[in-house]
């Protein structure tokens, strides 16, 4: 079930929100849900502040489900403290979408064609897990000292942030695990859903199931000049040895 919260200025303590939605289900219009009708929730509100509180969705695994989107955001100056998030592909999006889709029904859902607003986000100490491409969009968000679980093989981030702006995913002093079954060496930092991308990690732990190349290029050969991908101070078994592509920042 979708929720949406579209209230300004609130602060939400100590909640759980939950679904199971996944991009492959039949919707009753008779398509595919598609990736941006599958979130348990849904915030367009601004100034919200989120404490202590649990997002997930349980649709399972991206290799049979697909898509499935926790918490969808959408809101300017939002900020999650202490929170959960846990989904497997597409955990968390942070709005604004791409002006295009790459194929039809992209987009489909309830932003498909509103305008796309820049949004800046906030998250402190907040653990999030998930498998593919599991924190994406084009927002400029803020990560500190939070915890990025990885419970399948693939790709943490996936920006698409907008031509123009400097600030795409910033993560200051957070870590990047795995649980228990996922491999060393089959995890890769992300990959540029446009080629504008933009994540900088600051003195970041990254644990072994981290990929010696550490970025992708997604296929775009326009990434390798336009994208931003910057390591400073990282350490672990995720950057020991770290043969990151020529056209990233490994400081």
């Amino acid at each position: 079930m979708n929720r949406i919260i579209s209230e300004s200025d609130i602060t939400i303590e100590g909640r759980e929100f939950s679904g199971s939605l996944s991009a492959r289900m039949p919707h009753p219009d008779g398509r595919p849900y598609h990736t941006f009708r599958t979130y348990s929730l849904l915030v367009d509100g601004n100034n919200v502040t989120f404490k202590k509180c649990s997002f997930s969705n349980t649709a399972g695994p991206g290799e049979t489900a697909g898509q499935a989107i926790a918490l969808y955001l959408d809101g300017d100056g939002i900020k999650l403290f202490d929170c959960v998030l846990k989904g497997h592909q597409d955990t968390l999006f942070l709005a604004p979408l791409p002006k295009k889709e790459f194929e039809k029904d992209g987009f489909l859902g309830p932003k498909q064609f509103t305008e796309r607003t820049p949004r800046k986000y906030y998250f402190e100490n907040c653990l999030i897990e998930g498998g593919v491409d599991f924190v994406f969009g084009g927002g400029e968000c803020i990560f500190k000292g939070c915890e990025f679980k990885s419970v399948e093989p693939g790709y943490v981030f996936a920006p698409s942030t907008p031509k123009g702006q400097e600030v795409g995913f910033y993560c200051e002093d957070c870590s990047f695990t795995h649980s228990d079954d996922v491999k060393s060496e089959s995890v890769y930092l992300g990959r540029p859903w446009r080629e504008y991308a933009r994540v900088t990690l600051k003195n970041c732990f990254l644990s072994d199931h981290i990929k010696k190349e550490g970025w992708h290029d997604w296929g775009k050969e326009g990434a390798h000049v336009n994208s931003l991908f910057i390591e400073e101070g990282s350490y672990g078994p995720g950057a020991e040895g770290a043969r990151r592509p020529d056209w990233t920042r490994f400081i």
